[in-house]
């Protein structure tokens, strides 16, 4: 296991926010890592090898467990995307930097700061720093991101010395989401930043002071399940001065909107942790105990009963189904599912959902929607 800074760049989002959550993480054990960091780790050393071959560098292909098609596909995505920059980069440059898997080091501004750079290109006053992401969960956005803020004066340290960089080109990969988000910043700006806010707030997040800030970036603390002031900021929604008339206004049912899926969330979180506390080391909570849950019944050996079955009589008992879509785009690959099967496959409209306004989808017209459900009744 490779050391971790304590203010890295993975988590800047959060001790930017709520500075005081880097040291009170501390109090937890360590992440022994996930399935998913495992399978991202796999992605990234697949990546990289490729990335090397395509440019002529000595590289020996890594062994996963986690090796499949879906992986094989998206590495390759990266790699043809990083090629591509890599050559406009040699239009404007006769022999561009290029730096795969590279240490970052910005410790000048954050205590003990470093972080990889997954590849680095510097081509004529302008570096470029593309990170890639295998996650399906969320697509993230480059511009003001801290991370790729915090990568891209690690790589200033490098370069800046010694080439005339005016912008730094910041870009987040994410194949599984069809992803692609590019940021240009000028050096200018970004030291200007990190003057500004990040040095102060890196100052405050190393001494474990500031004050405690509730938002998305708690998604990943250590400390959310007991973090009290994130308890205090959803249980806000109980604590609100519902008056008369009887019925909500309007405006008091927007405000539970704005917080009903993060309060969800929050109480999901909360009695996880309570539930593993209580079956991992033996927690008694006040008013709960623990009992065991419904089950579905199952064969002991499939092979067994179908014997037994055919045996008293019975022929009739199998089912053909054919696989799942997701499955099947994995097993053939997605240019090759999209060869075969894409005048195959449809996709219906989806279910109608109230969102807030930041949400990226395109709204729809009520009266559109109230045909469509209209319509479905009648079918």
């Amino acid at each position: 296991m490779g050391r971790h800074a304590l203010l890295s760049a993975s988590s800047s989002k959060r001790w930017l926010n709520c500075t005081p959550s880097a040291r009170l993480e501390e109090q937890f054990p360590s992440d022994s890592g996930s399935m998913y960091a495992e399978e991202g780790t796999a992605a990234h050393a697949l990546a990289e090898h490729k990335l090397k071959r395509n440019l002529k560098r000595r590289s020996k292909r890594p062994v996963s467990d986690y090796d499949c098609d879906e992986m094989e596909e998206c590495t390759d995505e990266y790699v043809a995307y990083a090629m591509e920059q890599i050559e406009v980069a040699k239009q404007k440059c006769k022999d561009p930097v290029v730096l795969i898997e590279q240490h970052l080091d910005y410790s000048a501004y954050v205590p003990e700061g470093f972080g990889t750079g997954d590849l680095l290109i510097v081509a004529d006053g302008t570096l470029a720093v593309i990170d890639l992401k295998y996650g399906k969960g969320v697509a993230v956005d480059a511009q003001w991101n801290p991370q790729m803020m915090l990568y891209g004066l690690g790589a200033l340290e490098l370069f800046e010395a010694i080439y005339d960089i005016d912008i730094v080109r910041m870009t987040i990969y994410q194949p599984r989401l069809e992803s692609v988000s590019t940021w240009e910043i000028s050096v200018e700006d970004l030291k200007r930043w990190t003057e500004k806010v990040l040095i102060p707030k890196a100052q405050l997040a190393i001494n474990g002071e500031g004050d405690f800030q509730c938002g998305a970036w708690c998604r990943f603390c250590k400390a959310k399940n007991t973090c009290r002031a994130r308890a205090e900021e959803y249980l806000k929604l109980a604590q609100m001065e519902f008056r008369p008339p009887a019925l909500l206004t309007d405006e008091e049912i927007s405000e539970v909107l704005k917080v009903a899926d993060d309060l969800a969330k929050w109480s999901a979180d909360v009695y996880a942790f309570a539930t593993d506390e209580a079956i991992t080391n033996g927690k008694q909570w006040s008013g709960f105990r623990l009992v065991e849950g419904r089950s579905n019944r199952k064969y002991t050996d499939e092979e067994e009963v179908a014997e037994a079955a055919k045996a008293a009589g019975y022929t009739d008992i199998y089912k053909k189904s054919l696989i799942g879509i997701t499955e099947m785009e994995k097993l053939l690959g997605k240019k090759k599912f999209a060869e075969v099967l894409g005048k195959l496959v449809y996709k219906p409209q989806g279910k109608i959902t109230l969102v807030t306004e930041s949400d990226k989808r395109e709204a729809i017209i009520t009266a559109t929607a109230e045909a469509d459900f209209k319509e479905e009744a009648t079918l």
